[in-house]
């Protein structure tokens, strides 16, 4: 049949109608299901198929090309002739006048097409308006519908509003009844007791004037105890006084009477020294008895000499008097006593420094430190070599150590505190604990990405809002408050971990439950491990939310299971965390959730003073270009008022402006309230305390005294922490754990270098891991080990570069290891006190793979481009994949371009091949590193 219906031509070549009538339109063929199709519109379409998928029966365009080629000779400089050759292309292109018509033919196939399309189009829009008026009218009914239904239950509103004010207006009344009827009662009897009071007044009145003479007696006393201890001061010294001159003057008495007799006497001959013993030029007790015990030594030693020579020593000493008594012309002296020379000069007294009262601060200089106990700067470093510390003249040291130095050398030490100003300014805040109260408690939610913690939290905004804000909260700063039926409850909206863990390094504890949202269907995940690690960091209570019940693979029991082994213990398995089931979702249990918060803010007591001078934490800050330091601190006791002069850690300024958590200007904020302040000199750190004071020029002299200490105690405490003084530091009683925080490669390296650890710990060292994990270093472990004082060791593992950054701000110990008995031994060594010579791994470059090729001889060759330090070619290496360690050799060759070279520097490229590996793949980075040896000391 030379015509066939679409429908049938469908069927017999086995496609859908819809893809034929499709192909049909595109071919410039316009037909319907019933339509025929004949033998040319069938060429038409096999034709179409045919261009479209790249195939042409005959072609449309032929292209001649020509070329020609010719010598033409040059002659060159030297008188040479050059033959240049020079070849002509010449191009030209025919086109069939059938494919022209064609073209104009499918033109006008495309103008039909488009006029049937717009009648379409119009006819499509014509039946949506008619359905949008209709959706219309439809709304309008249900708004009226709603409306009406809104009145309804604001009518019933208003009723139960009015049920519950009779209601408390009754309770009121019943109250205030009760108080009156119970003053009445005191009032009874207390006049009671008056009556008897005064009876036993006219009874004991003798008693009570003794009584009062005691009391008299007694506040006088110590003014009378002072005045006393001076008379006998005055009195010892001149009882002191006449004694010595009674002294001299026997003294001057038995000298006479021995220089008579000097030549007759021989057996007990002596000499004009010992009779010094009875002479004393000091008023001192302790001096006097000093003396004579000198002079009793010296005595014992002359006369076992002079009972063997005693005619010699005789001639000697009067051959001495009369030099002595003899002036230039050779006339004898005139002297009072013959020998009040070696009277004077008999006993033999050493010189004694005056030990002055040394004063000490927080830190202070070697060299400060000898100025002010007047001795030398080498004997200070002497006796501080002798006690185990070594130091410099220009080092500074701590008050502890410098107070022992002090002791040991005889002085008495009086500790100044470098806060004694900051102690001043605060002190003169005007709380009082009559004002006590109790306050809202600060909850920080945490978990695992993606199991709902900010839906949580979103759903409680709206729920619990006040009918002002029921379209929504927009949150401006990082916390908010809301008010419950049963209280208010304060969230902290903190970015992270890190940031919680940051709070708590810097002193402040904002904090006072923590709620840790757990997904039902994916349970316990690395950072819930994390968010348990700072929690009980902090020592704060912890409530867990298992979200996301609805499901229908959630397991909340499975929840328990995997917490148990984290040491969080559900209530029903007799522990002290409470769990509570929700939905953040549809809302379920939300309410138990925030009822769970109260009680357990309930059991620890939370109180503040509510008037006063305020004094808060500061959440979070930043550098606003319009508004200046932006600062949102969280108010923990008295009353923040505008206008305030408040001092944030380094920082101070008046209170020019005041916002809630709304954008909305205040006046005033109360405990737990958060707020955020304009007017400081600068950005204070997140976790300064802030605290309102009287006088501003005071608060700038304390701004400006921290400023300038903050280095001072930050170079001071650097040495803290550090493996190779961990020895040095437990001797003086500061250091009495070693903090780790453990990362490796895998979780049974993990579990294998956490128990050799612990197995190191005696009753003088304790290894105690704050933290552990699979992975690289973040920046959350950084952090951690910052707060709690502990050396990184990572195995296997590297840090990435906020990690880096943050370990090179705060001085902290990294440590790279690839093998567990070193890792072991070297801890092992350091507690022990037997530190052998180091062998560090120090890393000089690290390129990155930018592209990797192919060759025959060599294998792949890495593309690299040097990202820091120094690629050396015969230094070890090892490659890095996703900062996890998958390789460890070395170099077989590093060429720059086609040049074999022996090292790449900074920011250049290279092609780096490494030896028996092929397995380089893009964004891997090569680690070239060089091993040290470096000695180790105790000091």
């Amino acid at each position: 049949m030379s015509e066939i219906t679409v429908n049938a031509l469908a069927q017999e070549i086995n496609i859908t109608t819809d893809k034929l009538l499709h192909q049909l339109k595109s071919a410039g063929i316009i037909k319907n299901l019933n339509d025929t199709v004949n033998e040319e519109e069938k060429r038409k379409l096999l034709s179409y198929l045919k261009e479209s998928h790249g195939e042409k029966a005959s072609p449309t365009k032929l292209t001649l090309q020509r070329k020609t080629k010719s010598t033409l000779s040059i002659s060159g400089n030297n008188g040479k002739s050059k033959n240049v050759q020079i070849e002509v292309r010449k191009k030209k292109t025919y086109i069939k006048k059938s494919e022209l018509d064609k073209k104009n033919a499918e033109l006008e196939a495309k103008k039909e097409a488009e006029l049937a399309a717009k009648k379409e189009a119009e006819l499509a829009a014509k039946k949506e308006a008619e359905l949008a008026a209709k959706k219309e009218a439809e709304l309008a009914a249900k708004k009226e519908a709603e409306l009406a239904a809104k009145k309804e239950a604001e009518l019933a509103v208003k009723k139960e509003a009015e049920l519950a004010a009779k209601k408390e207006a009754e309770l009121a009344a019943k109250k205030e009844a009760e108080l009156a009827a119970k003053k009445e009662a005191e009032l009874a009897e207390e006049k009671e007791v008056d009556l008897k009071k005064q009876k036993e007044v006219k009874m004991n009145s003798g008693t009570e004037q003794s009584t009062q003479k005691k009391k008299q007696k007694r506040n006088s006393a110590g003014s009378e105890e002072d005045k006393l201890q001076s008379r006998r001061e005055e009195i010892n010294r001149q009882m002191a006084i006449e004694k010595s001159q009674k002294q001299v003057e026997e003294a001057k008495k038995m000298a006479e009477e021995k220089y008579q007799d000097w030549d007759t006497a021989k057996d007990d001959s002596i000499s004009p020294e010992t009779d010094s013993s009875d002479f004393h030029t000091t008023t001192s007790k302790y001096a006097r008895d000093a003396e004579d015990e000198m002079d009793q030594k010296n005595d014992f030693q002359r006369r076992k000499k002079r009972k063997k020579t005693h005619s010699k020593d005789n001639e000697e000493l009067v051959a001495d008097n009369t030099k002595h008594n003899t002036n230039k012309k050779g006339k004898r002296k005139k002297t009072n006593s013959p020998n009040k020379t070696t009277l004077t000069q008999a006993f033999d007294k050493s010189a004694v420094v005056a030990k002055n009262d040394v004063v000490i601060g927080e830190t202070i200089v070697v060299s400060e430190l000898a100025n002010k106990m007047a001795v030398k700067s080498s004997e200070l470093i002497k006796v501080m070599m002798k006690m185990g510390a070594m130091a410099t003249i220009n080092q500074v040291i701590d008050q502890e150590t410098a107070q022992l130095i002090a002791e040991e050398m005889g002085h008495k030490v009086i500790l100044r505190k470098e806060s004694d100003l900051e102690d001043s300014i605060l002190s003169e805040n005007d709380q009082s604990e009559a004002n006590v109260a109790p306050r809202a408690p600060v909850v920080t939610i945490m978990g695992h990405v993606d199991h709902g913690k900010t839906s949580t939290l979103d759903y409680i905004r709206k729920a619990h809002v006040a009918s002002g804000e029921a379209g929504g909260i927009t949150q401006h700063i990082g916390a908010y408050h809301v008010e419950t039926p049963n209280g208010m409850i304060t969230f902290l909206d903190t970015p992270g971990h890190a940031a919680f863990t940051a709070m708590r390094a810097r002193g402040a504890k904002a904090t006072d439950i923590v709620v840790l949202v757990v997904a039902a269907d994916d349970g316990v995940m690395p950072q819930t491990i994390e968010a348990i690690q700072h929690a009980k960091a902090a020592d704060v209570p912890l409530i867990v939310a298992v979200n996301k019940i609805d499901k229908e693979d959630a397991n909340p029991d499975n929840v328990k299971n995997e917490l148990s082994q984290y040491d969080v213990i559900p209530e029903e398995w007799g522990g002290d965390n409470m769990f509570v089931n929700i939905s953040a979702k549809q809302g379920t249990n939300i309410d138990s959730l925030l009822e769970t918060i109260l009680l357990q803010a309930e059991v620890l007591e939370l109180t503040a003073i509510k008037e006063g001078m305020a004094h808060g934490v500061v959440v979070e800050s930043k550098l606003d270009k319009g508004r200046g330091p932006v600062a949102t601190v969280l108010v923990q006791s008295g009353k923040l008022k505008k206008g305030d002069i408040v001092l944030c850690g380094l920082e101070y300024g008046r209170v020019r402006a005041m916002k809630d958590e709304l954008g909305k200007e205040i006046t005033e904020a109360g405990p737990s309230i958060p707020v955020s302040i304009l007017g400081l000199s600068g950005v204070p750190s997140a976790g300064d305390e802030a605290s309102v004071v009287k006088d501003e020029k005071k608060a700038r002299e304390v701004a400006l005294y921290r400023q300038g200490k903050f280095k001072e105690v930050k170079l001071a405490r650097q040495q803290k922490a550090k493996l190779e003084n961990m020895f040095a530091n437990m001797e003086s009683g500061d250091v009495a754990e070693l903090n780790v925080v453990l990362k490796a490669d895998m979780q049974g390296s993990v579990e294998a270098i956490s128990d050799s650890l612990l197995k190191l710990s005696t009753n003088e060292v304790k290894v105690n891991i704050v933290g552990s994990g699979v992975g690289g270093i973040t920046e959350t472990d950084a952090v951690l080990a910052t707060a709690s004082n502990a050396i990184i060791l990572g195995f296997n593992v590297r840090a990435d570069a906020t990690a880096r950054r943050v370990i090179d701000t705060e001085n902290l110990d990294l440590r790279y290891y690839s093998i567990i008995y070193q890792l072991i031994d070297e801890v092992k060594a350091a507690m022990g006190g037997m530190l052998a010579p180091e062998v560090k791994q120090e890393i000089i470059g690290l390129a990155e793979v930018r592209d990797v090729f192919k060759s025959p001889k060599l294998g792949a060759i890495a593309g690299c481009m040097v990202t820091e330090g120094i690629i050396k070619r015969n230094n070890p290496i090892r490659v890095l994949r996703d900062n996890i360690v998958i390789y460890e050799g070395e170099l077989e060759s590093l060429r720059r371009f086609k040049d074999d070279v022996n090292e790449v520097k900074n920011g250049y490229e290279c092609g780096i091949g490494v030896k028996n590996y092929n397995d380089v793949k893009v964004n891997d980075q090569i680690e070239v590193y060089e091993i040290v040896e470096i000695k180790r000391t105790l000091d």
